[in-house]
């Protein structure tokens, strides 16, 4: 049983590796046998069209992608720039189809099979309050893990994706320091508490693994039980 988790001899990239979520996930990896290259903002500019291909390019040879970069923008829908709309959905959407393009692409030229992960939120399922791009976008992760796990199972390649919670990271700031917004929250959480990075582990370890050999387009929700509620 130990060894459908073991990660040993592969390789994982990881974006959005320099904290939070993503530094969790990549310690993960790590911890199950995995070489992770980690990839922050100062390593790629995700909103740049031309960097995923050099990614991918650079990394050499994996077989895990783990897409979790992502930025948020609030504001009010009438004051929501067209800037703003067109950040968020450049990084958190239109790279995850990139990069997991230009992964996939290899993976085929290769023969060889692997896992493609991405970071959806609870955002895919509701809609939010002042995060209109982020909400579009985040929903299109959920659309885009099943378009792509439908064209690639066939092919040996998972494509899933990990829904976490509202978890205590920097994009959450500004909601935990609001009181009735961190109030309300908490109150619909069965678990009673908000999520760490580290809650994630298991999720990561679970779907990069051969333990998901047979799941492909699931959305693994990680969330202490708010989608139940």
């Amino acid at each position: 049983m130990p060894d459908l988790f073991n990660l040993s001899g592969k390789t994982a990239i990881v974006t959005g590796a320099s904290r939070g979520l993503g530094a969790a996930m990549a310690d993960a990896l790590e911890d199950a046998g995995a070489k992770v290259v980690r990839l922050s903002s100062k390593d790629a500019d995700l909103s740049d069209r031309s960097a995923p291909a050099r990614i991918i390019e650079n990394a050499g040879p994996a077989d895990i992608l783990v897409n979790n970069a992502g930025i948020i923008r609030r504001a009010n829908l009438l004051d929501y720039s067209d800037e703003d709309w067109d950040a968020v959905m450049d990084v958190n959407l239109r790279s995850v189809f990139t990069l997991s393009r230009a992964f996939a692409r290899q993976l085929v030229a290769r023969g060889s099979g692997g896992k493609i992960i991405n970071i959806a939120s609870m955002l895919s399922f509701q809609g939010g309050i002042r995060v209109a791009a982020y909400t579009a976008a985040k929903s299109g992760v959920l659309g885009l893990t099943r378009a792509l796990a439908n064209e690639l199972a066939p092919r040996g390649i998972n494509v899933n994706a990990i829904a976490p919670g509202y978890m205590a990271t920097d994009n959450t700031e500004a909601l935990r320091n609001d009181p009735l917004r961190s109030r309300d929250i908490l109150a619909r959480i069965p678990a009673g508490r908000w999520g760490t990075p580290d809650d994630l582990k298991g999720a990561i370890v679970f779907l990069a693994s051969a333990a998901s050999d047979y799941v492909h387009g699931s959305v693994l929700a990680v969330d202490g039980g708010w989608l139940a509620r």
